[in-house]
């Protein structure tokens, strides 16, 4: 296997797919194997290089955690970790994170311990519906990786990308600063 990806035509074999209804052109791929790291563990799948790192996520590896919210990258409810970068995985292709290394809101915790994140969402109620937690969580995660004690303002600028539509905002941001502070 290469760089993570390998493209597999009929029978198994290196090739391209012949003109048909799911071939565009002459020389598309049928699909591709792909070599990804998640939460600390390698798994391989196959899938067109086109398909949605969420699809890969919740579908082939049943880490249902990361939500679909809007599909175009644009209410954070997707995100996860992509070598340490918060990303959307609703519109991240495959072909772009073979061989990287992805965390998505499972991963946070270390076994049955919770992360403080996970903790501090808690004890603060930060959560309302849930539907946007585990995107916002990512997005904590990254900043406290990068900067272990920040602001209330650089806390609301990093989770600017992320839509909370029940409001709890305010609650998250109480929980993203308890955390820094344990």
């Amino acid at each position: 296997m290469g760089e993570g990806r390998e493209i597999l035509g009929s029978e198994g074999r290196l090739g391209y797919a012949p003109r048909d209804a799911f071939a565009e052109e002459r020389g598309k791929p049928v699909a591709e194997r792909f070599r990804l790291i998640v939460n600390g563990t390698e798994s391989e799948l196959e899938a067109s290089p086109d398909t949605p790192l969420l699809y890969a996520l919740r579908n082939d590896l049943r880490l249902i955690g990361t939500r679909f919210g809007c599909g175009s990258g644009q209410c954070g409810a997707c995100f996860v970790l992509i070598d340490g970068h918060p990303a959307p995985a609703c519109d991240t292709p495959l072909w772009a994170v073979a061989g990287k290394r992805i965390t998505t809101v499972e991963g946070l915790s270390k076994g049955r311990e919770l992360h403080p994140l996970q903790h501090a969402f808690l004890a603060e109620q930060a959560a309302q519906c849930g539907y946007c937690t585990s995107g916002i969580l990512i997005s904590a995660a990254a900043l406290l990786a990068k900067n272990p004690r920040p602001t209330e303002r650089e806390v609301r600028e990093a989770l600017d990308r992320n839509l909370c539509r029940c409001g709890s905002h305010n609650r998250v941001v109480r929980a993203v600063l308890r955390a820094a502070q344990e």
